[in-house]
């Protein structure tokens, strides 16, 4: 045996009680003799086990971290009994293996299935928020019994076999003492009632596929796969649980020019050779219309402008981000004869002299935008 409980369970001395609680679970399903064949499993969950019988215990585990297992007297050491001071533990941990310790019933409430659908919104849409109405099928309680499964004027009977429990047990023997081993009911296929007249509807499931129509409120500032919940709207619950959730999966369709980067826009504009050399005041597209945008004299391909505010919304905050309007200066291709001697004149007057640049359009491009 590991002469250090805490070595036993895997964790460390300051370990949390759901940390000990958490690695025991994880233990006791590997090595439960009834689960691991093997011939030191037994051994090994009797060490696991009275680890946790110490360290689960404030008392044991204070006196234990003090003095180790001398100070725990008669408190610990020997075989703890499980199944008298764990059986909240015990029944989730053994519920996999098929074993129950009877406290539980199929036919507890249980929640209903979560659902997913994708909804797509426009560049536009996504940055300023819209109603959109939806459309999905989900289960929902038959209209014709009212869920029951049975045809009206009839009643489903409590199942005979398992007695409206839903499952079967069968009691056996361990070296932990009586353990019950469940499954469903072979009559009535864990529902604890059986049905001499199916509903034609639903033929005795309770539920019918509908469609459904909501109109939803998608906030403003919302990007490409966000996923908002609907709580409720998922798949109706089992016994009297709630229903589950509806996820709405965001697909945004790209802008024709705009790009988004976080909650900035970036656009990248055409100027004309004179526009950079002398300067202009432009007319530039925003998504909240056009903007007047001033191009000092000398403006560089490359150049970054900030217009303050014209970006995207944050969730949760009333700021917006900004539009980067990222300047390149185009340069024509075809000249007619009156614009090529006015560039033959600029370039007589400038002169032949070239000079080697330190950094590339994309070095300077990526400076202005921050890496």
């Amino acid at each position: 045996m590991t002469n250090d409980y805490y070595e036993t369970l895997g964790v460390n001395r300051n370990a949390s009680d759901d940390e000990i609680k958490a690695a025991f679970r994880k233990l006791a399903r590997q090595y439960h003799p009834d689960v691991n064949k093997e011939p030191h499993a037994e051994e090994k969950f009797k060490e696991i086990n009275e680890a946790y019988g110490v360290l689960s215990d404030q008392e044991k585990r204070a006196r234990y971290d003090r003095f180790g297992k001398a100070g725990l007297g008669g408190m610990g050491g020997g075989y703890h009994d499980y199944t008298a001071d764990f059986n909240d533990i015990f029944e989730d941990l053994f519920s996999g293996f098929g074993f129950s310790t009877g406290r539980r019933s199929r036919r507890s409430p249980r929640r209903g299935r979560d659902l997913q659908m994708q909804v797509s919104l426009t560049f536009e849409e996504a940055v300023f928020g819209v109603e959109k109405d939806i459309e999905f099928s989900r289960d929902e309680t038959c209209s014709r019994c009212n869920g029951n499964g049975a045809e009206p004027g009839t009643t489903p009977i409590k199942c005979g076999t398992c007695g409206g429990q839903g499952e079967v047990r069968q009691v056996r023997q361990t070296f932990l003492g009586q353990m019950v081993q469940t499954a469903p009911c072979p009559t009535c296929n864990g529902r604890g009632e059986t049905i001499a007249s199916l509903c034609t509807t639903c033929r005795g499931t309770g539920l019918e596929r509908r469609k459904v129509k909501k109109k939803v409120s998608i906030p403003a500032g919302v990007d490409h796969g966000t996923q908002i919940r609907l709580a409720g709207e998922g798949a109706p619950g089992e016994f009297g649980g709630p229903n589950g959730s509806l996820f709405l999966v965001l697909e945004v369709q790209p802008h024709k020019f705009f790009k988004r980067r976080d909650n900035d826009i970036l656009l990248n504009l055409d100027i004309n050779v004179a526009q950079a050399v002398l300067g202009a005041e432009i007319e530039v597209p925003t998504l909240d219309g056009d903007e007047k945008l001033k191009i000092p004299a000398g403006t560089q391909p490359g150049k970054v402008f900030t217009m303050k505010g014209k970006g995207v919304p944050y969730l949760r905050r009333k700021d917006r981000g900004n539009q980067l309007v990222i300047v390149n200066v185009a340069i024509p291709n075809k000249l007619t004869k009156e614009q090529r001697e006015l560039f033959e004149k600029l370039a007589e007057s400038l002169g032949t002299t070239v000079k080697p640049q330190e950094k590339g359009f994309l070095d300077w491009l990526n400076e202005a935008l921050g890496g």
